[in-house]
C-alpha cells in the first residue's frame, strides 16, 4: 500500500522544558520535513496529506486534569478523522509527531473501525503512569500507554464512549529500561513487554517474534506501529524529552521497525525535538532510520 504522510505537530502532552517555555516536538514535523523525510517518501510513492494542527500550549495541569485535556481531546478526534481519510483513499497512514498524546488519536480512530486491532509500543520507557498507580498524572506523553489500554481517567481513556483502545492482552510494548518504574505492572497485563536490554542481548529478530506472536493473529484485523524516538540510546539520540541510557542502536531500531512495518496497519512517530538539534544532524539521521525501517509500511496488509 502507498503511504500517506499526516503532520501532527503537537507537544499538548509534555510538561514545560524549563519555565516560561514550551516543548519542542512541535517543530519536528517540519524539521524532518526540511531534512528530507517527506521528499524521500515521496520518491518512493508517498503522499503527503497535510496537517493536523493542535491548540496552543498550556502548563495548566490541574488536581484529576491534564496538562491540556481539552485541547488534547479535541486534537484526537480531529486525527482520528484524518487517519480514517487516509484509510479510506487506499492509504497507510505515517503519522509524524509531536509527542507521545498522539496515540490517543490513533485509538479513536482505530476503535472507530470495523474490526480490531492490536497495539506495536517502541518507547524507552512504558508511559504507564495512571491514577492507579500514581497521584501525580499531569502529562499524557509519560501516562499514554496507560490511557491507550483503558487506564486513566476516562475523559481522556473513554473519548465518546470508545475506550478502551486497544486490549491490554492485544497489545505489545518494547524498549524501556530495567529500571522502568512500571515494568512489573506491564509485564503482568500486556501481551508481551520486551526490554531494551533484552533486545540488544537477544537481536530485533527475537523481538520481533515475540512482538508478533502478539498482534499479528488470525482474530485482529492489523496493529498499530508507535514509535518514541527515545528507544533509542542518547549517544546517538538526545533531542528527545527523557533521555535514559541503555537504549537501542540505530541498526537495532532499523532493524526491529522492518520486521513490523509489512504487516502494520499504520505507524507514527513522536518526541523528536529539534530545539535539542541545533545542526539538524539528528534530524538526518532520524529521517535515514525512518526510511529505511518503515519503507514496507503496509506492504502485506
Amino acid at each position: 500500500m502507498t503511504i500517506g504522510l499526516i503532520s501532527a505537530p503537537t507537544n499538548l502532552g509534555l510538561r514545560p522544558p524549563a519555565p516560561t517555555s514550551v516543548p519542542g516536538t512541535a517543530k519536528a514535523p517540519e524539521a524532518l520535513r526540511e531534512a528530507g523525510l517527506h521528499r524521500r517518501f515521496a520518491e518512493r510513492g508517498g503522499h503527503d496529506r497535510g496537517a493536523v494542527l493542535p491548540r496552543r500550549y498550556a502548563d495548566d495541569a490541574r488536581p484529576g486534569v491534564l496538562r491540556n485535556h481539552q485541547a488534547i481531546v479535541e486534537h484526537a478526534r480531529r486525527l482520528a478523522e484524518r487517519i480514517e481519510t487516509l484509510r479510506a483513499d487506499g492509504l497507510t497512514p505515517l503519522v509524524v509527531g509531536g509527542d507521545c498524546s498522539l496515540l490517543v488519536g490513533t485509538g479513536i480512530a482505530l476503535r472507530r473501525a470495523p474490526g480490531r486491532y492490536g497495539l506495536v509500543h517502541l518507547d524507552g520507557h512504558t508511559d504507564f503512569r495512571h491514577p492507579g498507580n500514581s497521584d501525580q498524572c499531569a502529562s499524557l506523553a509519560g501516562e499514554d500507554l496507560a490511557a491507550a489500554v483503558g487506564l486513566h481517567w476516562p475523559t481522556i481513556a473513554d473519548i465518546d464512549g470508545l475506550g478502551p483502545y486497544f486490549a491490554p492482552t492485544d497489545t505489545a510494548h518494547a524498549g524501556c529500561r530495567d529500571d522502568d518504574s512500571a515494568l512489573e505492572e506491564t509485564t503482568a497485563l500486556l501481551g508481551t513487554v520486551i526490554t531494551a536490554a533484552q533486545i540488544r542481548s537477544h537481536g530485533a529478530a527475537d523481538a520481533a517474534r515475540r512482538i508478533l506472536d502478539v498482534v499479528d493473529r488470525d482474530d485482529l484485523d492489523g496493529y498499530w506501529l508507535h514509535l518514541d524516538v527515545d528507544i533509542l540510546d542518547p549517544s546517538v539520540m538526545p533531542a528527545v524529552d527523557s533521555p535514559d541510557p541503555g537504549g537501542l542502536s540505530v541498526v537495532e531500531l532499523t532493524d526491529l521497525l522492518a520486521a513490523l512495518a509489512p504487516r502494520a496497519t499504520g505507524a507514527q512517530v513522536t518526541v523528536f525535538d529539534p530545539d535539542l538539534d541545533p545542526d539538524g544532524s539528528r534530524a538526518r539521521l532520524l529521517v535515514d532510520l525512518l526510511v529505511t525501517g518503515l519503507a514496507t509500511l503496509g506492504e502485506r496488509r
